[in-house]
């Protein structure tokens, strides 16, 4: 399991610009037309908290949060609201630049959660399809890994051009000391066709995921697996992990979300499992049912902290 109790936090969508232009971005197409949070709402959600207590930890999201420039009196305004930690998530190329790191800091945010695509520069800014995204997001981590009081995490999108570069991508981040948890999203097109020729068979992906998530607890990092079927996980099912904090965002998002048609399983009936998001629809018209591949757990998997 991870780190992070994701009951205790609300997400809020502020943004929807992106200075990146990713081959497995879930929202290009609809990206112009959703509106982030009011100012107004990202208010009363202060004011709320404030009141009743229910969170813990405020995340700022969007496309891309860091191209808000108002994003430290943001975070300067939750945490006088009483949040215990701000977190961004980020593609991470703004972080490169010390000041900005520590201008963030000194305003409130204390967690980052950095999109890190490939293994290396090259498989990185390919996938990005922006020179140098690696090399700057990699330098805010580093920046960041000096700093007290700070905590890292990492965001991977798992695609039929990047599933082979995880357990390389492990290794590459195992010198800092501030990464507490690394996430891997397995891709779904928010689509019922793989247009884009990115959803890899589960079969091909469970060796080199099985290799990253060993790598990374045996480097002290808490990991976290979404949407791969529990059952091919074997032992190491613990990781799965698709629970997520309450998010705020433009009701767009889940008319085009729910195209995705997940929780699909010949084995659905027959499974104990309370945390598998099944088989999508782009994936079961690419490969099938893969009804001998999958089998129903028997009982609930006891599971245990990273």
């Amino acid at each position: 399991m991870g780190r992070y109790d994701h009951a205790a936090y609300v997400s809020l969508t502020m943004e929807f610009r992106c200075n990146l232009k990713c081959v497995h971005c879930m929202i290009e197409g609809t990206m112009d037309r959703l509106a982030p949070e009011s100012l107004a709402h990202f208010e009363e959600v202060l004011a709320f908290n404030l009141r009743e207590r229910r969170w813990t930890g405020l995340i700022l999201t969007g496309s891309e949060i860091t191209l808000r420039r108002d994003l430290p009196d943001l975070a300067r305004r939750a945490r006088a609201s009483g949040f215990d930690h701000v977190r961004i998530q980020t593609h991470g190329m703004h972080l490169g630049q010390a000041s900005y790191c520590h201008r963030l800091v000194e305003a409130g945010i204390d967690e980052f959660f950095v999109s890190i695509a490939g293994s290396d520069a090259a498989s990185h800014d390919a996938l990005t399809l922006v020179p140098g995204s690696f090399e700057r997001a990699l330098r805010g981590l580093e920046i960041l890994d000096d700093m007290e009081g700070v905590a890292t995490l990492t965001n991977t999108v798992v695609t039929e051009r990047s599933y082979r570069l995880l357990p390389d991508l492990v290794t590459r981040l195992g010198h800092l000391k501030r990464l507490t948890q690394m996430e891997l999203w397995v891709y779904f097109p928010m689509s019922e066709r793989d247009e884009k020729n990115l959803v890899a068979r589960h079969g091909a992906v469970l060796p080199y995921l099985r290799e990253a998530i060993i790598r990374a607890r045996d480097l002290g990092r808490a990991v976290e697996v979404k949407n791969f079927p529990e059952c091919m996980l074997g032992d190491l099912g613990d990781a799965l992990a698709n629970g997520q904090p309450e998010l705020h965002i433009d009701p767009d998002f889940w008319r085009e979300f729910e195209r995705n048609g997940f929780y699909q399983c010949v084995h659905r009936d027959a499974c104990a499992s309370r945390e598998c998001l099944g088989l999508n629809t782009a994936y079961i018209k690419k490969f099938g049912l893969e009804a001998d591949l999958l089998k129903p757990l028997q009982r609930s998997r006891q599971r245990v902290p990273a």
